[in-house]
């Protein structure tokens, strides 16, 4: 290939472009819904510049309700190996859409070659696995900065800038229409409801499923909807969430149900997870439940209605090990029902003393 990779084509403020950004989030939800604040960076500094995202099947859903996104371009690459046939298919299809830019938030090697194989001019990303020449414009101290949101944010500024006070938050926003068709799809009466996420990546995220059990039941009692949403691997702890109850299991394939399902509730309680990330960025009141991760790092930039956490002193803390490596896992099974609820109560009622607001996606 006949690729100048020691001279970018630059996009200043000063010399403005027309043609599209292409942004390459992380592929996990949570981390694609904190990557729309990289959209909303990038439509300020060129608001004649269309940005797409590259996304999998999963997470396409979200760039739909995404304000700044013109299209995800749906890429499902394998995570454990190279796929050079289906990069190169990828970067056929990115060919035609004309990248000046591409903004590369991950920092391994097969997350540039699409871009690379494309020929976008301006290829921007994180000093990386030995990827100078993916990269033609590679910049130093990722790890300098603590925060996720910070990494990916500082790519949409000029290189060296100094990084804002705040990053504009992420949003989600939901048709009301597609949100009433979803509750007649599921035969859904308007009435409060709270949507429980149970679900995270590893188990030791994950708070006790007969917690979640004790919640519901004391929540059907004083008359709230109570819905579960996830993914199929999250079924079988719905069903044990659900029992015999009112509540309804509402786990499924489609991450578009979870979205449209947490735009519908009145409050959202979530473990530290994707979803947790939605329910934020959709608006509704959510509970963050954070066991062993450290809210400060991996909660959502959107505020939440109360963070929860174990109250005894745990040295432990903070932890990203999949499961618990000490085997007591206290941060999450010290964390009661009663605790979860006082806060899901207090959200609930600060919720529907505004029933303009309870109200307007239903």
């Amino acid at each position: 290939m006949n690729i100048d990779s020691t001279k970018p084509r630059r996009f200043t403020d000063a010399n403005p472009d027309h043609s599209p950004i292409l942004v390459v989030p992380y592929m996990w939800i949570g981390d694609f819904v904190r990557c729309h604040s990289v959209v909303r960076v990038l439509r300020t500094r060129y608001p004649n510049r269309p940005v797409d995202v590259l996304a999998t099947t999963l997470c396409a859903p979200l760039a739909d309700y995404m304000p700044g996104v013109r299209q995800a371009i749906v890429a499902d690459l394998p995570r454990g190996r190279l796929a050079l046939a289906k990069q190169a298919a990828v970067a056929e299809r990115l060919k035609r859409e004309g990248y000046g830019t591409a903004l590369v938030m991950p920092s391994t090697w097969k997350s540039t070659l699409a871009p690379f194989l494309a020929r976008i001019p301006e290829r921007i990303g994180w000093v990386g696995e030995v990827r100078f020449v993916l990269l033609n414009d590679a910049r130093w101290g990722r790890l300098k900065l603590p925060r996720m949101v910070d990494q990916c944010a500082a790519l949409a500024l000029p290189r060296g800038a100094k990084l804002p006070a705040e990053w504009p938050k992420p949003e989600l926003k939901v048709p009301t229409a597609e949100i009433s068709a979803w509750r007649h799809k599921h035969g859904l009466t308007v009435q409060p409801a709270v949507a429980l996420a149970p679900g995270a990546v590893g188990p030791a995220k994950r708070w006790t499923a007969s917690g979640y059990a004790a919640l519901a039941r004391q929540l059907l009692v004083e008359g709230f909807a109570v819905w579960v949403l996830g993914s199929p691997a999250e079924k079988a702890v719905a069903q044990e969430i659900v029992g015999d109850t009112q509540a309804r299991d509402l786990t499924g394939t489609d991450l578009r149900e979870a979205i449209l399902g947490l735009a519908a509730a009145t409050v959202a309680v979530s473990n530290d997870s994707g979803l947790l990330h939605v329910a934020a960025a959709v608006g509704t009141p959510t509970i963050g439940i954070f066991g062993p991760t450290s809210p400060w790092h991996w909660a959502p930039l959107n505020p939440l209605a109360a963070i929860i956490q174990a109250k005894g002193e745990l040295t432990c803390r903070p932890c990203h090990k999949p499961v618990c490596r000490f085997g007591h896992h206290r941060c999450m099974i010290e964390i009661t029902p009663d605790d979860v609820y006082l806060a899901t109560s207090r959200a609930l009622a600060a919720a529907t003393a505004r029933p303009d607001e309870a109200t307007s996606t239903t």
